[in-house]
């Protein structure tokens, strides 16, 4: 009988409370600070989406043929007029890929299906952004503490401090 051993395309790992607060504070310290003074309002922090849509996005990448899903940094154009809450904020687009031996390793190439007007990426977007649409918090109970996750001090120079 013969066996074909598949090789595992896993790059991630799970990872501790630590390091996901040392992460994210990084991020806010280095990086949204700068960025909410660059547009003139706070950028957002995170994107949200159920478990349900992401299920569903999964399912049509595996059904065409993908086997991993890249997620990029974008930002909306300061014109972007469909939720202009939005406009001039960071975001994710999820995109399905699929892997190919190259000359150089192992790499990913998006993947297109049929459209309308011809190929279209296979691609999702427009989740809830935080901010601008950030839900309350919640009462803590317990162990529940909604958004300490990353808390850092980011000093603006002049314009004092600030927690987030």
């Amino acid at each position: 009988m013969l066996t074909i051993e598949k090789k595992t395309l896993k790059v991630g790992k799970y990872v501790s409370t630590e390091h996901v607060n040392t992460v994210i504070r990084t991020y806010k310290q280095e990086r949204w600070a700068q960025n909410s003074e660059r547009i003139g309002k706070e950028d957002s922090l995170t994107v949200w989406y159920s478990i349900e849509e992401l299920e569903d996005f999964l399912a049509t990448a595996k059904s065409n043929s993908a086997d991993g899903v890249k997620f990029c940094f974008a930002a909306y154009p300061e014109n972007y007029t469909e939720k202009p809450e939005y406009a001039g904020r960071q975001t994710i687009v999820m995109v399905a890929t699929r892997s190919k031996e190259q000359e150089n390793g192992l790499g990913q190439r998006d993947v297109y299906i049929p459209g309308e007007n011809g190929p279209k990426i296979l691609a999702y977007n427009a989740g809830r952004i935080c901010p601008p649409a950030c839900p309350p918090p919640p009462k803590p109970t317990g162990a529940d503490t909604w958004g300490d996750i990353g808390t850092a001090l980011v000093d603006k120079g002049e314009n004092g401090m600030l927690i987030i």
